[in-house]
């Protein structure tokens, strides 16, 4: 890849442009040296305590941020619009996750974990398409058929954006280990090809490599 662009989109795992905002959506993975102090302060905002309970002293934050980069079945991301960073994402492995003890886990299903920083981005309609290129991004894995979700049950909006995105709800349980009820969705491969990615507001990918 050449041009003014190719310094930019090497430094991401995945890059697109969706039609439907008019933005480019970038993935990087996230580090301790460049994202700690903005996910320590997203991480304490009104809007993700609730959901989240990783409101901590920053020494504390430090060493939980570190164990998640040094954790083998998941991938912290760091979600750009036009490379301004603006979201935070988890992607793991859901056969490696405790969630695998609440339901048929496949070996290549990959799962996802989300939030919005900056309030200024709440509410403006960016939701659904990061999740769309987020999802695709998990579906370049060629052996996994299934992305699976565990939110919240009180977190109504997370939960209409699956589902916008081709999630569908399979059923509610405690989830202990993470300290909440939670709501398991599932979305399958043909489903979201065949449906979410067939719209043609959907975006168009640059050829930038996955995890």
């Amino acid at each position: 890849m050449t041009g003014p662009d190719a310094t930019i989109a090497a430094a991401y795992d995945y890059q697109t442009y969706d039609r439907s905002i008019e933005k480019t959506i970038s993935l990087r993975p996230a580090s301790l040296e460049r994202d700690l102090g903005r996910l320590h302060a997203w991480l304490g905002s009104d809007h993700v305590k609730p959901y989240w309970q990783l409101d901590l002293p920053l020494p504390a934050f430090r060493d939980r941020l570190a164990e998640k980069l040094a954790d083998d079945h998941l991938t912290p991301y760091v979600g750009c619009l036009d490379h301004v960073p603006m979201s935070y994402w988890e992607c793991y492995w859901a056969a490696d996750d405790d969630v695998a003890n609440h339901y048929d886990a496949d070996p290549a299903d990959r799962g996802v974990h989300l939030l919005i920083g900056p309030e200024e981005y709440l509410g403006r309609g960016y939701a659904l398409p990061l999740m769309r290129a987020v999802v695709a991004m998990q579906f370049r894995h060629p052996e996994t058929d299934r992305v699976i979700a565990e939110p919240d049950v009180r977190n109504e909006r997370v939960v209409h954006v699956f589902e916008e995105c081709g999630f569908e709800p399979r059923t509610e349980f405690r989830f202990d280990e993470a300290e909440k009820d939670a709501l398991l969705l599932v979305c399958e491969r043909d489903r979201f090809e065949s449906e979410v990615l067939a719209d043609p507001t959907t975006a168009r990918t640059r050829g930038v490599s996955a995890e």
